[in-house]
């Protein structure tokens, strides 16, 4: 039997005595005068009063409980074919080296640092190093495009940036230290140092005065000793800025206290991880699942993390998860549902597991993106482990709904991440603010105050942290995703707000329509967007990545489409067009840019998306969409 119910109405009845409780968890320098003080900041604040440490919660206190020889990081990268593992007390060693580095280049508590990193543990020690001495760190994705660095440099105004010579891809090798340099030059805001770990696959040539050798700085340094800075709970621990964005960007803040409160909760309640077992988030230190789960979460309770350079696909082959899976006796692994959909691409069959023991594998964690039901059952009966959908945002930092593993499990609905975790009041509104009745859409809101690990403000932002998440809904936080909840309170994410289409009158989820392309047979993954109609005002048009080794003409196979959405959701869908393509466009985390989608299906002008994996594709959906239509 789930304790969830128990839990839930647990934190409902008393939200200060649950999360004091389990703020417990932390090695506080100093315990909060309060749980949460409603008057401070912009809807409130978690643990005033409270000091702490983040680096010193992840690493030294687990080094002076005698555990300073457990595996901490482990570093598969199949594209340089090098492994490596570091213990606690090697990564204590090498985050105290990188923050004596930082403090002898004048980083100071509150000064901003960003971290411009491959997946490598260089980049988990330089984020652990700020945590250490008191800095912010603001990551950004290793090769991303100078001009969207320069912004980020602008907004967060670093005193230093620790990169590294280059990022590694399945067939290419990508240079970052031009793409900094051309960033720095851009930006008006000078950073005064910029570190860089060099890699033996590209050297990168440093200026005099502001660049340092990570390496080189490091070893001068080596065995010094660097206390943790305390810190108020209080205090922002990272600036995050939400993947797509143009323009100003959006810096989401992380506060200290509430962040390492929220995520050592989770990792029981939601993970079931216990302290030395091995967590694997298949995801990059660039998004909020790198943030939390690759680096915070499992370090804090003593687990085991794995940080892989690779692609679910390709590198060599469909195998490449199970092999991890097998080779580190994996308890449970994390990814985006698109990284099971390019699985499920390569191998429908499921061929390669079983050329694994996946044996310690208890259970999958899907989230990211909206997980198809046909996607989620796959995984159930090819790894035959709870498949776990649940649904969070950059903003909140872990999971608002999920079905909570360490609670016991719920019974399972395909499409839904389950139901709210405690902390959460998760409302469906209409327009005007008003509850809509059960399995109705509307806005999803969740009623402030927001709980522990989640954004408290925008990075020097407070108004348009209002006006952007507050104002729509006043005394809500707006998710901006459109859904369900149906009677038995399991939420259904049908989609962004913006993704849902107006059809003749009719407020139609693209969502529910995808559901339904992907239920087809010979479809791997699938899109749908909204296009201009003159009479309709919008009709939707499906794209289909087919399944490898699908021969049978395209025609046949997007008729059988149009019929199944008319046969599923009605002729009130109006769906008539469904388009075959090779792939679909993507930001590097996996989510699908179904808004660039739209501008070109209709023809408009659109800015390249800062976060895209290949350009190319873009092209590609052009000449579909113009083959198809006579439009683009």
């Amino acid at each position: 039997m789930s304790r969830y119910g128990e839990v839930y109405a647990a934190w409902k009845r008393d939200p200060a005595g649950f999360w004091s409780e389990a703020a417990a968890a932390i090695e506080w320098i100093e315990t909060p005068t309060a749980a949460f003080d409603p008057n401070a900041g912009v809807y409130g604040r978690w643990f005033v009063g409270g000091v702490c440490n983040t680096a010193w919660n992840c690493l030294d206190r687990h080094v002076a409980a005698g555990r300073g020889d457990q595996a901490a990081v482990i570093h598969d990268s199949p594209v340089t074919g090098t492994k490596r593992v570091l213990t606690y007390s090697e990564m204590t060693a090498k985050v105290e080296a990188v923050a004596a580095v930082l403090v002898d280049r004048g980083v100071t508590a509150g000064d901003r640092v960003i971290v411009y990193m491959p997946m490598i543990p260089e980049a988990l020690v330089a984020m652990l190093a700020c945590a250490r001495i008191g800095a912010i760190h603001s990551v950004v994705f290793g090769g991303f495009a100078s001009r969207e660095l320069a912004t980020r440099i602008d907004d967060a105004k670093p005193k230093a940036i620790i990169s590294a010579s280059c990022g590694i891809e399945p067939n290419r090798i990508i240079a970052y230290k031009p793409l900094l340099d051309e960033a720095i030059s851009l930006s008006t805001h000078k950073p005064e140092t910029v570190l860089v770990h060099q890699r033996e696959q590209l050297t990168a040539s440093l200026d005099a005065g502001r660049d340092l050798d990570l390496a080189a700085a490091m070893a001068a340094v080596a065995g010094r000793r660097v206390p943790c800075v305390p810190v108020k709970a209080t205090d922002p621990a990272y600036i995050l800025y939400t993947s797509g964005t143009t323009g100003q960007p959006k810096g989401v803040v992380r506060d200290t206290g509430g962040h390492i409160v929220a995520l050592a909760w989770s990792m029981g309640a939601v993970y079931d991880i216990k302290p030395g077992e091995v967590f694997w988030a298949a995801s990059d230190v660039g998004w909020v699942v790198g943030h939390s789960y690759i680096v915070y979460a499992p370090l804090l309770i003593g687990a085991t993390t794995v940080v892989y350079e690779g692609k679910p696909v390709g590198t060599p082959d469909a195998g490449a998860f199970w092999r991890m899976v097998e080779e580190y006796r994996i308890s449970a692994l994390f990814t985006a549902p698109t990284a099971f959909r390019a699985i499920k691409k390569e191998d429908p069959t499921g061929a390669f597991i079983g050329k694994y023991d996946l044996s310690s594998l208890r259970t999958l964690f899907l989230a990211g993106e909206r997980a198809d039901p046909d996607t989620v059952k796959w995984a159930e009966e090819k790894l035959n482990v709870p498949v776990v959908d649940h649904w969070w945002q950059t903003e909140t930092g872990w999971a608002i709904a999920a079905n909570p593993v360490g609670l016991g499990l719920l019974p399972v609905k395909h499409g839904s991440p389950t139901v709210p975790m405690p902390g959460y009041d998760v409302e469906v509104l209409d327009d005007a603010g008003h509850p809509v009745e059960a399995g109705k859409l509307g806005n999803i809101v969740i009623k402030l105050p927001l709980p522990p690990g989640c954004l408290p403000t925008l990075w020097n932002a407070d108004e348009r942290f209002r006006s952007s998440y507050l104002a729509e809904f006043p005394g809500y936080y707006k998710t901006a995703d459109a859904g369900i909840m149906d009677e038995d309170g399991y939420l259904f994410i049908m989609s962004r707000t913006d993704d849902i289409i107006n059809v003749a009158g009719h407020r139609l989820s693209t969502g529910g329509m995808e559901e339904v392309l992907a239920s087809h047979p010979d479809v791997a993954e699938c899109a749908v967007i909204g296009i201009a109609d003159a009479l309709k005002g919008q009709a939707p048009c499906g794209f289909v990545v087919l399944k490898a080794g699908v021969t049978r003409p395209h025609a046949e196979i997007e008729t059988e489409l149009v019929g199944l959405v008319r046969d599923r959701i009605g002729p009130v869908a109006a769906f008539k067009l469904a388009i075959t393509v090779d792939r679909l466009p993507k930001t590097r985390s996996g989510k699908i840019l179904r808004g660039t989608m739209r501008q070109i299906a209709d023809g408009e002008d659109f800015r390249m998306p800062a976060t895209i994996d290949d350009p190319a594709i873009l092209d590609e959906i052009r000449a579909a969409v113009g083959a198809k239509t006579g439009k683009a």
